[in-house]
């Protein structure tokens, strides 16, 4: 009871000057506790972040470094189940891909076919020999080389 007066007429008798230097004080003591907390917490995960990369681990016992294998394990699972699902992913795509691309291309064989037979046609009509018609058809065109690989199947994109 004595204190609880003293600090009453301290605060109250003593002027403002001396209440804001006690709330300056207890500012900086909750400050420097809180400094100190942080400080301990930033050593503490330096320290297990050395640990996980396998450093300064003479210092811990059979538990920790049970722990720390399990923590190992379970990452490493994360990991590789993030991967394999990226790799999931791409083969999804790459197959759309392959899809569209196979579509396109029997949409390109199609309208290549059509437009030989409009020539073997006009060349018919207009009493063309075989020869040229051919010559037009394979050898005027520099572009077009068709890849069959010596079967006329569609060529697939094949991922092992």
């Amino acid at each position: 009871m004595p204190k609880t007066l003293e600090k009453y007429q301290k605060c109250s008798y003593a002027g403002p000057e001396t209440a804001l230097q006690n709330r300056e004080s207890e500012q900086l003591k909750s400050s420097r506790s809180e400094y100190l907390k942080l400080k301990a917490r930033v050593e503490n995960l330096q320290r297990t972040q050395r640990n996980l990369l396998g450093e300064d681990l003479d210092s811990l016992d059979i538990k920790e470094l049970e722990h720390l294998e399990k923590q190992l394990d379970s990452s490493l699972k994360h990991i590789r189940s993030t991967r394999t699902q990226h790799m999931v992913d791409q083969l999804t795509e790459l197959q759309r891909k392959e899809q569209m691309f196979s579509e396109a291309n029997k949409c390109l064989r199609r309208k290549l076919e059509e437009s030989n037979q409009v020539i073997w046609q006009q060349a018919w009509e207009q009493g063309e020999p075989q020869q040229e018609v051919q010559h037009q058809l394979h050898g005027g065109n520099v572009f077009f080389h068709p890849l069959d690989g010596g079967t006329r199947g569609e060529p697939t994109l094949q991922i092992g």
